[in-house]
């Protein structure tokens, strides 16, 4: 055996020991958490083991991330749990696991099919600031749906503002034993995760609070627990067709969200030497995982942040990480069942006001506002859109105010009077922070920014023309160098505002068109009638023609 092969050797040996103590570790992390957000769904906490078990596995298959963990995510449950809750009010247990099956069957055929399409830039649609309003409008929506659960009493949902009242209403009623036992849950799971960040504190919590419920019997003393959950791998379960139209909807924002939750994830642990993440690959993986998973009784699954850190934090170098997790959660299903059992709901509530609380960053909405007081206000808008019409409603909410805000940019566009810099050839637009910046006599220098199109060319002709009355120039020079797209209807309005501004005696240049945009120009017959000696390679080398050197033309 050669030294390059004892290394190459040794070198997998590391890798592969890495990848199992990052599995076992989020195992210990993921685990518990996926049985506390079966649980927002309205599920046996069964599902939430499934859910960690098939998905995780086809992910590790098929995608392209090397430490992407994927199981249930806070946002998918609540999203799920609202979906299910339309279709199964009375909360049957037989018909939930036949509707989360349809619905997680949806999700993946949802995702595979815009992979198909290729779609995955469809992940950009949603802005930062939005998706930081509507995860907080998410997050404050599943905290005080796990509140009833920590005070021991049971209220009928009703929507957010009615919820908060209901819970109110109910505080007479609370059980100061199950309270007891939430709050030590929660100072416990806060205090780990403060001192110690991405450590088994999930499992920590769950360990106590199983055994604190067998010493005390707190089932028998009232505290709602857990109650049977079946030693056995998944069974197969069939989707109904005949619930498709009705979850349609739901299925449609899930996906969206769980492939959105994918990128971002996928994205954010990714390191130069890894390859790079590719959408469409996984619109694919997580549509495969969805999908497989849903004929095994699992949840709507994506990519979890703060489990692909763990994986990440202690060293995990590959997907064997993840299916070394799979392998935990099939250990945990066979021989661990009954005494989950006796795990009292208010720790599971706990575990998820922990994990869910992260959703709510009022410091992002400060830096938001800090920076752009417009997408500020669009964030505190996605935010209320959650709480005033509900999970699923908040998405097209979200999405509508993402779109709205590119078309509000993109109507606005900035058209720019330029100045040079004295003594210098550099070329600016005017600013009060440049008051020595020189113009020119007779030339009046515009640069239009972005793209032209039918919704804001009249808005940029208004602007020009409004320039062009104050200043009054006899050459208008157009630096183009800041459009990179120019649509037909801006093409027609470039010319009729070329004609009339002729009729004025004030006379058009171009200048620093790009390829395509000279493509354009010549073809709607524009350069034609401008002439080469009104066509300009830059604006520098206008402003020369102008001062009366010599010219480099287009």
């Amino acid at each position: 055996m050669t030294p390059e092969t004892t290394h190459g050797s040794t070198s997998l040996t590391a890798g592969l020991r890495l990848d199992v103590v990052a599995g076992l570790t989020a195992a210990a992390v993921v685990l518990p958490k996926a049985m506390a957000y079966a649980t927002v769904a309205g599920l046996p906490v069964s599902v939430g083991l499934y859910t960690a078990f098939v998905p995780m596995i086809v992910y590790a298959l098929l995608g392209t991330s090397r430490v992407l963990s994927v199981s249930s995510t806070t946002t998918l449950a609540i999203l799920a749990g609202t979906q299910l809750g339309t279709v199964v009010p009375d909360g049957d247990p037989g018909k939930l696991i036949t509707a989360v099956a349809t619905l997680t069957g949806l999700t993946g055929a949802l995702l595979i099919a815009a992979s198909v399409l290729r779609l995955g830039f469809v992940a950009n649609f949603i802005s930062s600031p939005v998706l930081t309003g509507f995860k907080a409008g998410i997050g404050l929506v599943i905290v005080l749906d796990q509140v009833p659960k920590l005070l021991g009493v049971h209220i009928a949902k009703a929507g957010f503002f009615r919820d908060i009242v209901s819970v109110l209403q109910h505080v007479p009623a609370t059980s100061l034993l199950t309270l007891t036992i939430a709050a030590a849950a929660l100072i416990a799971l806060w205090t780990m995760e403060r001192l110690w960040p991405h450590s088994p504190a999930p499992l920590v919590i769950v360990g106590a609070g199983i055994l604190v419920s067998w010493l005390a019997g707190l089932n028998a003393l009232g505290v709602a627990t857990v109650g049977f959950i079946p030693r056995s791998l998944p069974s197969i379960t069939l989707p109904s067709p005949g619930l498709i139209e009705q979850l349609l909807p739901g299925a449609l924002g899930i996906a969206l969200m769980s492939f959105t939750e994918t990128i971002a994830a996928g994205r954010a642990f990714a390191v130069p030497a890894e390859p790079s993440i590719r959408p469409n690959r996984e619109l694919l993986a997580t549509g495969a995982a969805n999908l497989a998973g849903a004929f095994f009784g699992s949840m709507p699954a994506g990519g979890g942040t703060s489990q692909t850190a763990v994986v990440r934090a202690v060293g995990g170098q590959s997907q064997k990480a993840s299916l070394v997790t799979a392998a935990a959660a099939a250990a945990t299903m066979l021989f661990l069942a009954p005494l989950l059992g006796l795990l009292p709901q208010a720790v599971l509530a706990a575990i998820v006001i922990i994990y869910s609380a992260g959703l709510i960053a009022p410091a992002e909405f400060a830096s938001i506002r800090r920076v752009r007081r417009m997408e500020f206000r669009w964030a505190l808008a996605a935010f209320l859109g959650v709480l005033v019409f509900g999970t699923l409603q908040g998405i097209v909410v979200a999405i509508a105010l993402s779109l709205i805000g590119l078309a509000s940019q993109s109507a606005k566009p900035k058209v720019f009077v330029v100045g040079r810099k004295r003594g210098t050839d550099v070329l600016r637009p005017l600013s009060p922070d440049h008051p020595d910046d020189e113009t020119f006599e007779g030339l009046l220098i515009l640069r239009p920014e972005g793209r032209l199109f039918f919704a804001n060319v009249q808005q940029v002709a208004d602007q020009i023309q409004s320039l062009v009355a104050k200043h009054k120039p006899h050459v208008l020079a157009l630096d183009m160098s800041g459009v990179f797209d120019i649509e037909y209807s801006a093409m027609q309005m470039m010319i009729e505002s070329e004609r009339r501004l002729a009729a004025q005696g004030i006379t058009v240049w171009l200048a620093g068109l790009n390829p395509d945009v000279l493509d354009y120009v010549r073809a709607s017959g524009l350069a034609d009638k401008l002439g080469r000696e009104r066509l300009f390679f830059n604006m520098p080398v206008a402003l020369q023609r102008y001062l009366g050197g010599s010219v480099e033309r287009s």
